[in-house]
């Protein structure tokens, strides 16, 4: 990445500035702005997020505020209620109350001597879901959007649920929140009642799994914050952006199609990531990206940007399977509208000698699988984050478990842009059931790399909102929808088409052992293949950003992903580790490490067995002040219902402060 150490024009920081809400309540912002901005007010851009503006994303904020700052705009970077040094309780992700503070955070920008009135927001995942949500509410200074690796849709296609299957990342996501939560305001900006707010956040932040858990299907809980109700609600310019490995691309493609106020989209190769941090790269030079759009919408300036098409992918050429990619090779297409002209559904049939072929493939005897639990241990997260074993490695060892289909050698390179489709006769012999279905690109030499995959519940197989009893050996007529992609597969390679009874730990298995039964003959696979012009958009100009924080780590951040098999009970367990780093922010001496252990495991052949278990280990300390926090959560079942415990220990200064502890079961439902 280039570092720009000389900015066009001095910045000013403002490290703690405190914007009252209509209850008295007050959030906590850190504000970059060029120097001269109170005579010469310029546009405003918004940051809204609870991660933390003093320690967590300051690392990243540094290197990226200032210099967009730097170039006439005001940074403003705010901690939602409940959260760094903002007063108040966070009770869940966006509340009533978060989208309210955000409209009132909004106006008081926009009346700031130093803004002329327009104000932009920007945010990746959190920031990314609730810029879309503050503009479906229209505050009348928001001008324009973008919105990194978020979603419009906060059931179907969000961390924690997939087609009605419960994620194990909800789990995890869960955990990261409860640890965070759990964290103190600085004292040096918020004086003697640091402790008082910190005990708040401690008491009344709540276990959110349980929220979650709690909300099993498609209801008002997960339709409040889902744009996509209403997409007619948004009514400013939307520029989305996302990457192949990340979980949420295909709102890009969706928000593309349905708004009808100006849209663009961008998806990379990359994870849950800003594209000028990308990984897998390449990584781009998304800060002069993004100023264009700011340029355009905030200040009137023709960039050029809304002449160029209103959709860029990354299509991906074929790569060995990893567990971890530091880069993808590839070239950039651009499509001019989505649905693409360019783009074609073809139908590829199943066949009952286990082929996959253009148009019907040959009926015959059914064909039925019922998966052991160990297929899933290599797929990865369902939210890559580019840690190494997050990514899916070889798929060989769980197609070995599944009922697969498969081409000949393919006579010509195909594109596969877009959402492939699976349209399945089939039918189960439990009440219970979901299916996870995988394309596999499968190489001369027999590697076999995921390409797409794609979750559905039986039970939700009419809509999420009230699933239907399955009836054991009635025949159904089911569609799979796969996450998007675009990925090119090469002439000699096959394409393979994975179904599977379980999927675990990405999916929380189902109370029992199932059996799948798949009518060949009568159900296909309908892939969007790309036959238009093929020209190559220019390539991004690499990342940059601004000159990086001044951090000293004590322990470098480090990932760890490890599979094991116990030889004597059986048990399957996927551990992973994640270190965020121990470290001093240089510039005021604030020390803080965050490290977090996850452990899923699974005893064959009993689903119910199903064990997940996140701890997260929090320290900060300054000037003789010290915290540490702990929390716990484990996660299992029964056929009936879902079982949590937690706890949550708080120290400061090596005296314990708080200890909570819950208890917490939950009825299963069609889950």
């Amino acid at each position: 990445m280039k570092i720009d150490t000389d900015l066009p024009r001095p910045v000013v920081e403002l490290e703690h500035v405190e914007i009252p809400m209509p209850d008295g309540t007050l959030l906590a912002a850190r504000i970059w702005m060029p120097e001269g901005a109170e005579a010469a007010p310029v546009p405003a851009i918004l940051e809204y997020i609870p991660y933390r503006k003093n320690d967590k994303t300051l690392e990243r904020d540094a290197a990226r505020a200032p210099w967009l700052a730097a170039r006439d705009y005001a940074y403003v970077r705010v901690d939602l209620r409940g959260t760094g040094e903002s007063e108040g309780v966070m009770e869940d992700e966006y509340t009533e109350i978060e989208l309210a503070d955000g409209c009132d955070v909004i106006a008081w920008i926009a009346d700031q001597s130093w803004c002329d009135g327009g104000v932009g927001i920007v945010g990746i995942s959190w920031g990314g879901f609730n810029g879309l949500q503050l503009a479906a509410l229209r505050p009348p200074a928001l001008k324009a959007v973008v919105t990194i690796c978020s979603t419009d849709d906060r059931y179907a296609d969000d961390i924690h649920y997939m087609g009605g299957v419960p994620l194990c990342d909800q789990l995890s996501w869960a955990s990261v929140m409860f640890g965070i939560n759990t964290l103190p305001p600085d004292p040096t900006h918020v004086g003697e009642k640091w402790r008082e707010m910190w005990h708040r956040r401690l008491d009344e932040s709540g276990l959110w799994l349980e929220t979650w858990l709690g909300h099993q299907t498609r209801d008002a809980f997960w339709r409040h914050g889902s744009v996509c109700e209403n997409w007619d609600d948004i009514q400013v310019p939307v520029y989305a952006v996302s990457g192949w490995a990340d979980g949420y691309c295909r709102s890009v493609f969706r928000l593309v199609e349905k708004l009808k106020s100006p849209a663009k989209g961008i998806i990379g190769p990359w994870a849950h990531r800003y594209p000028h941090l990308g990984e897998p790269g390449p990584a781009i030079d998304w800060l002069s990206e993004e100023t264009r759009w700011w340029d355009h919408w905030l200040k009137g300036r023709e960039t050029g940007i809304m002449d160029e098409p209103p959709l860029r992918l990354f299509l991906q050429d074929p790569a060995e399977p990893r567990s971890h990619y530091t880069a993808r090779e590839g070239h950039w297409i651009a499509e001019p509208a989505w649905p693409s002209p360019n783009v074609e559904p073809v139908a590829f049939g199943l066949g009952a000698d286990r082929s996959l072929t253009r148009g019907s493939g040959t009926p015959g005897a059914d064909l039925s699988v019922s998966s052991p639990l160990w297929v899933g241990l290599h797929g990865g997260k369902w939210c890559s984050y580019a840690h190494p074993g997050d990514q899916p490695g070889d798929q060989r060892r769980d197609d070995a478990g599944s009922l697969v289909f498969e081409t000949a050698p393919l006579e010509d390179d195909i594109h596969i842009v877009g959402d492939a489709r699976l349209r399945l006769r089939c039918r189960v012999d439990r009440p219970v059931a979901q299916i996870a279905a995988r394309l596999v690109d499968v190489a001369p030499g027999g590697t076999a790399s995921r390409v797409s995959y794609g979750l559905l519940n039986l039970n939700h197989r009419d809509g999420h909102a009230d699933p239907a009893p399955l009836v054991p050996g009635e025949d159904l007529a089911v569609e799979v929808p796969l996450k998007h992609i675009a990925q090119t597969l090469r002439a000699g390679h096959r394409l393979r088409l994975s179904l599977s009874t379980s999927y675990f730990p990405i999916a929380w298995p189902t109370p029992e052992p199932v059996t799948l039964t798949v009518l060949p003959g009568e159900s296909d696979l309908v892939l969007p293949l790309r036959s238009g012009p093929e020209p190559r958009m220019p390539d991004f100009p690499p990342a940059r950003a601004g000159t990086p924080l001044d951090v000293s780590f004590h322990e470098a951040p480090r990932s760890e992903w490890r599979v094991s098999e116990d030889l004597d009970s059986g048990r399957l367990t996927v551990e992973v580790r994640d270190h965020e780093g121990a470290a001093t922010i240089e510039p005021h001496q604030f020390f803080h490490s965050a490290e977090g252990q996850e452990r899923y495991s699974v005893l064959p052949p009993d689903p119910t067995s199903a064990e997940g278990e996140v701890t997260w280990v929090h320290e900060m300390s300054r000037d003789g002040w010290a915290v540490k926090t702990e929390t716990w959560t484990r996660l299992t079942c029964d056929a009936q219902s879902y079982h949590i415990s937690a706890t949550l220990r708080a120290w400061c200064d090596g005296t314990m402060e708080r200890e909570h502890d819950w208890t917490v079961s939950i009825p299963r439902e069609a889950s």
